[in-house]
């Protein structure tokens, strides 16, 4: 939990939520509600908008039962006689197979019998004439069987539809599991006359069902009636144009993947619908059923063509509203699907299009998270543009080339909401971390530094002052073994450092202390700045002491946990160099990045005497003038005479042993007495002296415990 947490504050919160929020919103393409699903749709219809399908070939013709026909023939219902005439006509002409996208579902009541029993004036020998005459369903009927005629059928919503007549069907081949729990579906089926159905080549539903908007886009090319699997009237008449006897459902464990014929496999959705590239409203497509039943029409026109026989008579009310036109005839659209299939034009969105959108959104999503709060906003406009003309343009070729449906708008708005998740959370991250950086600069750089450059920021340029001042350099000893330990985690190494370097902070910061830098486990310190502090010596002196009583403390914890853990302990030892000088102190570096440091001999100095506490086996050495303001207030023994390179003369250096306490104590004084007998021998050469001195001194010292 430690280690997410240190990966979350170094990542970034703001990052870190902009992923969550990338799976989420990966979620929500999976789930795709509704006002994604009519975003994608409408994208596609801007789509048809720019570039319809062109159709210079016209395999479909429709015979039109249009305005002009009914003002000439008479209002709908026709006598079915006069649609026989027309299927015969067109047959005639060369017809290769003729579909009604009209149901007959009643008998006509204008056929020879029906008038018989209606009509109350009429002589027995009439009326017996009209009965024996053949009914207008059978003349169509006759009709339909010299041709090659597909009739349409409704699929019904409510099942009580009625007796049907059980014709042999369509030979249904399913490949990779049964396709009709996809299927669009009807518990429903609303037939032609038993007559007609009869002599019928073929019957398919002419059912189209709009997106929730209206709009017609998709249609079932086989669907479920009554529980049985049906083409659609577009596709059973290809079937029977192409005289095959079985169509071919291909589905997997998610839907249908397509519909098929021998010669036509066609794309489909997992519901098995067509997605139609529309050419729009055509005048050439028609031909009015008038003109036809008079002859006065192109022969050439229906020759070797499939024929549709709907209407496009407002009155009828068989409109539907497609991307390309907000009135177009149901008929038409049928038209629209043949051609479609006939020319290999249909549009499909494959399977995998919503991994692979959900794969552009995720790759662009983290290009976002990971540059830019890196890049400027210059670059990163430009390369949002270059993104966005990417998606869009990629979408686009798979729609003109390949007739492949991608959507471009999830990805898109996807990628547009993570940046701006990822502004507004950087915005309210940078709001906390400069509150964050001000208690940082209370911590780890003195309170009173931060609070003057508060109330003073015109502190804030480069230059500096000169101040008498007493500086402080920490280092860790025996650290490459320490570091050796941790070889195969530098995370852990790196929790230690924290550990140390946290109380010896402290310990400086609680006795007025300014932290200068870090340098890997070594501390650099100064006092008597940004502030005067009179005492600065004394609380350096004090501040080195107890940095000692803290890493006691700590190491006394690290052996418990070393001991409970079975690994072994190093203890962490620190040597500490003080000195007081003269030195110029302010803020330090260039107009692009400063520090408020310090500079000067005496720094150098008091660098040189910390390197110098390991030779003389000593944790804290002092300079000269740092003893001498200690005098008296801490126990203070004067070691050597320290030749410092680029100095001309040596410098006296001390060890702090202790407090005012210790050096009041009768045992101090006895060991001070013979480190001046040691040092006294030592200068005047008299090694022997010297040496017994020593011995003493050391004696000494294990009896007082230093």
């Amino acid at each position: 939990m430690g280690r997410l947490s240190r990966w979350a504050r170094k990542f970034g919160l703001a990052r870190t939520l902009c992923l969550a929020l990338l799976v989420a919103l990966a979620a929500l393409r999976v789930a795709d509600p509704l006002p994604l699903e009519e975003l994608r749709l409408r994208t596609f219809d801007i789509y048809q908008t720019i570039r319809p399908r062109q159709s210079p070939q016209r395999p479909v013709i429709i015979a039109d039962i249009d305005e002009a026909s009914l003002k000439k023939i008479g209002q709908w219902p026709w006598p079915r006689t006069v649609v026989a005439d027309l299927v015969t006509r067109l047959t005639e002409a060369g017809a290769v197979a003729i579909a009604f996208d009209v149901v007959f579902a009643e008998p006509d009541r204008m056929s020879p019998g029906v008038a018989a029993q209606t009509y109350r004036d009429l002589d027995e020998a009439t009326r017996r004439k009209l009965q024996e005459l053949p009914s207008n369903d059978q003349v169509l009927a006759n009709a339909i069987k010299r041709s090659r005629v597909v009739l349409g059928e409704s699929g019904q919503d409510s099942a009580d539809t009625g007796s049907l007549v059980k014709l042999p069907g369509v030979g249904i081949a399913a490949l990779g599991g049964d396709p009709k729990p996809f299927l669009v579906r009807y518990p429903g089926l609303l037939p032609n006359v038993p007559e007609l159905e009869s002599a019928a080549a073929g019957r398919g539903l002419f059912n189209t069902v709009a997106e929730r908007d209206g709009i017609i886009r998709r249609v079932p090319i086989a669907m479920a009636a009554r529980g049985d699997i049906m083409p659609s009237l577009a596709f059973e008449m290809l079937r029977v144009a192409t005289q095959s006897t079985t169509l071919l459902l291909k589905s997997d464990s998610v839907g249908i993947k397509s519909v098929g014929l021998p010669g036509f496999e066609v794309p489909t959705d997992r519901k098995g619908r067509l997605w139609i590239h529309f050419s729009g409203h055509d005048v050439n497509r028609y031909i009015s059923a008038a003109d036809i039943l008079t002859g006065s029409f192109d022969r050439s026109r229906v020759a070797n063509k499939l024929v549709l026989i709907g209407t496009s008579a407002i009155g009828l009310l068989d409109t539907k509203t497609t991307p390309l036109d907000p009135v177009l005839p149901g008929v038409e659209v049928h038209a629209e699907i043949l051609e479609n299939v006939l020319t290999k034009a249909t549009l499909s969105a494959p399977h995998d299009a919503a991994g692979a959108e959900i794969l552009a959104a995720l790759a662009v999503g983290i290009l976002i998270i990971a540059f830019a709060p890196i890049l400027g906003s210059a670059t990163l406009l430009g390369l949002g543009a270059a993104v966005i003309a990417l998606m869009i343009g990629t979408s686009w070729y798979f729609f003109v080339q390949h007739k492949l449906l991608y959507d471009f708008t999830y990805p898109l708005l996807s990628s547009l909401i993570v940046y701006l998740t990822l502004v507004f959370g950087n915005y309210f991250s940078e709001q906390a971390q400069k509150k964050q950086i001000r208690s940082a600069f209370g911590q780890y750089l003195s309170p009173a530094l931060v609070e003057q450059l508060a109330k003073s920021p015109e502190k804030l340029v480069l230059g500096g002052e000169q101040r008498d001042m007493t500086i402080m350099f920490s280092d860790v000893r025996g650290f490459t073994s320490i570091s050796e330990q941790y070889k195969s985690d530098p995370q852990g190494l790196t929790t230690l450092m924290n550990r140390l370097l946290t109380p010896l902070t402290n310990a400086i910061i609680n006795r007025k202390g300014t932290i200068d830098k870090y340098m890997g486990d070594a501390i650099m310190a100064f006092w008597n700045a940004p502030i005067d502090d009179p005492q600065h010596q004394i609380n350096a002196c004090d501040a080195a002491l107890d940095m000692l009583d803290r890493i006691e403390t700590l190491n006394g914890e690290r052996q418990t946990e070393a001991e409970a853990g079975g690994v072994p302990f190093l203890p962490l030892k620190v040597g500490i160099g003080v000195n007081t000088g003269p030195c110029v102190v302010g803020n330090m570096g260039s107009d692009l990045r400063f520090d408020y440091s310090v500079l000067g001999d005496s720094v150098n100095l008091a660098s040189r005497i910390e390197g110098q506490s390991k030779s003389y086996g000593l944790p804290i050495i002092v300079g000269s003038r740092t003893a001498a303001a200690a005098n008296g207030k801490f126990a203070a023994l004067e070691i050597d005479y320290l030749a410092v390179k680029g100095k001309k003369e040596p410098e006296t250096v001390f060890a702090i042993l202790g407090r005012a306490e210790m050096a009041g104590s009768a045992e101090f004084r006895h060991l001070s007495d013979l480190n001046n007998v040691m040092l006294a021998c030592y200068r005047a050469r008299d090694w022997d002296g010297a040496d017994a001195a020593l011995a003493k001194l050391r004696d000494a010292g294990k009896a007082a415990g230093k």
